[in-house]
């Protein structure tokens, strides 16, 4: 049987308006970016977790007064800048540049806040406690190297949102960059700060000395 080449072609049923698979570029890459980089997280908690427990002896050097107390200052302040970071792009929303200006300045000084309490923590550990990427006082040398590369990546990973940030309010104030901008630097930030939810009671309260 000969088919019809006349028959009119079936009518898509999408009739028009945004379509429902069509996603904004910038913040399809950064979620890319954000599930390549929680893999690379993620398997560093796990193996930490897996040297934790597989080791009798495992270090627990943290005392209340200054590492849990800084640690606990440093997570105050990265739930703050997620608080502030939340309002920026609620003003941006809004279309009010000069409070996105200040919200975001707020989200920067807490992050700073956040590497400043670190180096200080990290000053402690290498002068008074004698810790060291490859050897420390308590025995378990993969401790020193566990640590430092699980939170210096971290904190790398804020320095690097603080400059991302610097470089998005500079666009802001100055009427260039556009609601979606700020909202894919937020999504940035949220993660770097949901990431240290996970750091904080894995490697510092976990290992605390009571």
């Amino acid at each position: 049987m000969t088919p019809d080449v006349n028959v009119a072609p079936a009518e898509s049923v999408w009739s028009g308006g945004g379509s429902p698979y069509a996603a904004n570029s910038k913040k399809f890459g950064m979620w890319l970016f954000i599930i390549s980089d929680a893999l690379t997280f993620s398997a560093l908690l796990m193996a930490y977790t897996y040297l934790r427990l597989s080791t009798p002896e495992w270090p627990k050097p943290f005392h209340f007064s200054p590492s849990i107390i800084f640690s606990s200052v440093m997570t105050f302040a990265l739930l703050s800048s997620s608080l502030t970071m939340v309002m920026a792009v609620r003003s941006m929303h809004h279309n009010n540049r000069s409070a996105t200006v200040k919200w975001i300045l707020a989200t920067m000084f807490f992050g700073l806040l956040f590497v400043v309490l670190h180096a200080t923590e990290w000053r402690n550990l290498i002068v008074n406690e004698h810790m060291s990427p490859s050897s420390n006082e308590w025995g378990e040398p993969l401790f020193g190297a566990t640590f430092f590369g699980i939170t210096g990546l971290h904190m790398t990973h804020v320095m690097i949102g603080v400059i991302y940030l610097a470089i998005i309010v500079t666009g802001v104030g100055r009427g260039k960059f556009k609601y979606e901008d700020v909202e894919v630097a937020g999504l940035y930030w949220h993660f770097v700060d949901l990431v240290w939810m996970f750091v904080f009671p894995l490697v510092y309260l976990m290992s605390a000395k009571i």
